[in-house]
């Protein structure tokens, strides 16, 4: 049997190749690609159904990335010992191809979809997640699946003062922005990263610096399917039509809808007003209601009240509550209302609110990333939690969905930026945001939120950190567009855009962004920056009225960590056979202890929640880690006799000898009835030799007798 694969090769620069193949794996798939870079392979395939299933009227896409263990060369850890559900970090990867493709299909495709990505090999300097995007918009560049791209994603960085793109693993520490940038040929359609402050114009270029590799990516992809000879798309017919109907329900609501748009009521309100009007329009159809035409009134209704919100912005400037394009809802916010949380704050923006918590761990409370490609241990968690009460719903509890995960992720990007590091944070720290109400931006609102706790918890944050959602109508007939701060759901809905941006007095931190629509102008972008560093600063403002600076002391109850140093020669020493010895004084102190080699030292952290457990286990290290010094005084015990003096342990492991000569002025014969094992005496350390034995003795405390004496 054989297979006619067909490649194509990107110059991505300095050196730097990524090649697509397709015909050699996976051919019963619809569309299967491999993406190589370095040792890096992602094999990527989708697969559609000829037809929808009845009465869908939406695109029922999945999109999954997966990491094979076997491509980094290991063993997946857990009982099962294999691959199970995705990682939060499989998660974000997905999320990100998702929103890049999802507005690229036809808005009347409603077949089964499914994308999925594996990671098949890996070169540990070359990150996958910026081939995804590439990978799965090849794959339907190769199938008969209607899609409107293709579209590529990179990661553009800068590294040492310079724009990189798709940068090596090893670069990235040095990098002060990080962005997974996506789009076609002619548009970006998302972006989301990072970065370390930085201004609304330097987020700009970046941006422009990585359309143009997905310009030559889109290219490659173009080819690729020429070659393989898959230009051609299925036909499919999803939808139904009645341009009079669509006609009818037009002229017996529109004008009701942009009314009740009009009135500025509260989202509950509005939504029920928007149902009666819709209701009674169903009644009106008597029975000419089957089916179809019921499918065909929901989607030309959701029309009436797209086209009425969007003309009642672009023409008369007033949005669904009323405020102009650049109002930031209502602002309040308290500290400390969790007396017995390590810090907490409560956050509300219109109808929107957040109550976040912190809480400080030790080095044992650490997440460990066990994932195929990372591979670690991180010290600061964020959680988002999006409960059905908070929109009024009713649904099962299931936990943190694809949503959660993400947003929770870009608010943990931003507050990241500025959390103290090395020994000014000695702890792990865990900030959880529950949404108790949303209309609009709560993933922003966390970011408040949770900046407000970091500083009721005493964290010392570099700086406060704000974030906003923007928004932006269009109307590609006229060249109309209205940029909208503080966008509520039915916006985001609505409307083109949905633009969060994140940062502190001096700059950007974070930010993601997804297009709706074709043809953003770079100018509108710029003004969208600008507009949103507006509103941050606003909100900014209202956040340092309730807490300006982040508290001096950590709450009573916080616990404590102490941190020092230690020569690594005595880590073993510390530890004690089998964990024995630090096992002993962690139950004897009640403290927690943590010992690990850093920089060819022993960096010993002790947490507990009163000092005079800390005190208690650092007196026991440091005795077990002290170094003898010749001409100290320390109280040792007897550990062994023998006939010429006796071994005393003047430090933990640590023994010296008290000749017999060393133990008074008057002479001893022998040691017969001097000392007895277990005692404690004092002894002075006269020398040590080349071969490290310690030289002690007691003579040498006790006045010498005048010679008259006996």
């Amino acid at each position: 049997m054989s297979y006619n694969e067909i490649k194509t090769t990107i110059d991505i620069g300095n050196g730097r190749h990524i090649e697509i193949s397709t015909g050699k794996l996976a051919k019963q798939a619809d569309g299967s690609v491999v993406v190589k870079q370095g040792d890096t392979m992602l094999l990527a395939t989708v697969v559609s159904a000829q037809e929808p299933k009845p009465g869908a009227d939406f695109l029922p896409l999945s999109v999954d990335y997966q990491e094979k263990y076997a491509s980094t060369g290991r063993i997946p850890g857990g009982f099962l010992r294999r691959e199970a559900r995705l990682s939060d970090y499989e998660i974000l990867i997905s999320r990100l191809v998702d929103r890049a493709l999802r507005p690229l299909f036809p808005e009347d495709y409603h077949a089964d979809t499914q994308v999925m990505i594996s990671l098949i090999s890996a070169d540990k300097d070359i990150m996958p997640d910026a081939l995804a995007g590439l990978a799965a918009s090849a794959a339907l560049a190769v199938s008969d699946i209607p899609f409107n791209g293709p579209i590529s994603e990179v990661r553009v960085a800068k590294v040492d003062g310079q724009l990189v793109i798709n940068p090596l693993l090893s670069e990235l520490e040095r990098a002060t922005l990080e962005f997974i940038v996506a789009g076609t040929a002619q548009d970006i359609v998302m972006v989301e990263g990072e970065s370390k402050e930085i201004s609304e114009a330097e987020m700009v270029e970046a941006i422009e610096f990585a359309h143009q590799t997905i310009k030559k990516q889109v290219a490659a992809q173009v080819e690729l399917s020429q070659l393989a000879g898959k230009t051609a798309k299925r036909e499919y017919s999803h939808e139904p039509s009645n341009p009079e109907l669509r006609d009818q329900i037009f002229a017996a609501t529109y004008d009701k809808v942009y009314q009740v748009a009009k009135t500025a009521s509260a989202k509950h309100d509005r939504s029920e007003q928007f149902k009666q009007i819709g209701a009674e329009f169903v009644q009106t159809l008597g029975e000419e209601l089957d089916e179809d035409t019921a499918f065909l009134v929901k989607k030309y209704y959701h029309d009436v009240q797209y086209d009425a919100v969007r003309n009642l912005i672009l023409n008369e400037g007033i949005r669904l509550d009323g405020r102009d394009s650049r109002t930031v809802r209502p602002i309040w916010s308290e500290v400390d209302y969790l007396p017995a949380a390590h810090g907490s704050a409560v956050f509300t923006r219109g109808e929107t609110q957040s109550l976040t918590s912190v809480t400080l761990g030790a080095k044992d409370d650490e997440q460990l990333i066990d994932g195929a490609f990372i591979h670690g241990y991180n010290r600061f968690l964020l959680h988002y939690n999006f409960p059905a009460f908070s929109t009024g719903e009713v649904r099962p509890n299931r936990g943190p969905g694809r949503r959660e995960v993400g947003h929770g992720n870009l608010a943990m990007r931003s507050l990241k930026q500025v959390l103290p590091t090395g020994d000014e944070n000695p702890y792990t720290i865990r900030v959880v945001s529950d949404i108790l109400e949303s209309n609009g931006s709560s993933s922003m609102a966390t970011v408040c939120a949770g900046t407000l706790a970091l500083m009721d918890a005493g964290i010392k944050i570099k700086a406060p950190v704000s974030g906003i959602a923007m928004g932006l109508i269009t109307d590609e007939k006229t060249g109309k567009y209205a940029i909208l701060s503080d966008i509520l759901g039915d916006e985001d809905h609505l409307g083109d855009m949905d633009f969060k941006v994140t940062g502190t007095e001096k700059g950007i931190v974070a930010c993601q962004m997804d297009l709706k629509i074709n043809g953003l102008k770079w100018e509108v972008l710029t003004q969208a920056l600008e507009q949103a560093k507006e509103a941050r600063l606003h909100i900014l403002n209202e956040m340092q009225k309730t807490i300006a600076a982040p508290r001096a002391d950590y709450k009573p109850h916080a616990p404590r960590i102490v941190s020092f140093s230690i020569d690594k020669e005595y880590i073993g020493a510390v530890i004690g056979p089998g964990g024995k010895i630090i096992q002993e004084m962690q139950r004897e102190t009640g403290a927690t202890i943590a010992i690990e080699e850093i920089d060819g030292k022993g960096v010993v952290q002790v947490f507990a929640d009163n000092k005079s457990a800390i005190d208690d286990a650092v007196r026991r290290i440091k005795a077990i880690a002290a170094k003898p010094e010749v001409g100290e005084v320390y109280e040792g015990k007897v550990k062994s006799i023998m006939p010429f003096g006796a071994f005393v342990e003047i430090i933990p492991g640590k023994d010296g000898l008290l000749h017999i000569s060393e133990i008074d002025w008057k002479r001893f014969e022998t040691m017969d009835g001097i000392f007895n094992v277990g005692d404690i005496v004092k002894v002075k350390l006269l020398d040590i030799d080349k071969q490290g034995k310690l030289k002690l003795s007691r003579k040498a405390l006790i006045p010498r007798p005048e010679k008259n004496e006996a």
